[in-house]
């Protein structure tokens, strides 16, 4: 079965930097777009980044630009989450995700990691 299992968060500095991992099972992961989302407490799930099936072209929320880069890695079935010059507001629970046929087309999620930034 379809198993997204994200690890890499913690506590950290504004300024800091951590590097989220996602592991990808049960399905062909190189044939599908690949998303990262985040939810604060007390605020919806919002769209960080996304990169597509090759790697060649990716996009990210206006509030990270610059900061975060996504990237995978096909060969090892893990996509990536560098978070960079962290602040406090990206305090939230952070979210691998993708829309997969299997066999109808669904979303699904990983369980979460928890990015907390705090001095």
């Amino acid at each position: 079965q379809v198993q997204l299992v994200e690890s890499g968060g913690g506590l950290v500095q504004p300024g800091g930097s951590l590097r989220l991992s996602c592991a990808a099972s049960g399905f062909t992961f190189s044939s599908y777009t690949m998303n990262w989302y985040r939810q604060a407490p007390g605020k919806e799930r919002e769209l960080v980044a996304t990169i597509t099936n090759d790697g060649g072209s990716t996009n990210y929320a206006e509030s990270v630009k610059g900061r975060f880069t996504i990237s995978r890695d096909n060969a090892k079935n893990t996509v990536y989450l560098q978070m960079s010059s962290l602040k406090p507001e990206d305090t939230a629970v952070y979210y691998c995700n993708s829309r997969i046929l299997n066999p109808v087309w669904r979303h699904y999620w990983g369980q979460g990691t928890q990015v907390t930034v705090s001095s």
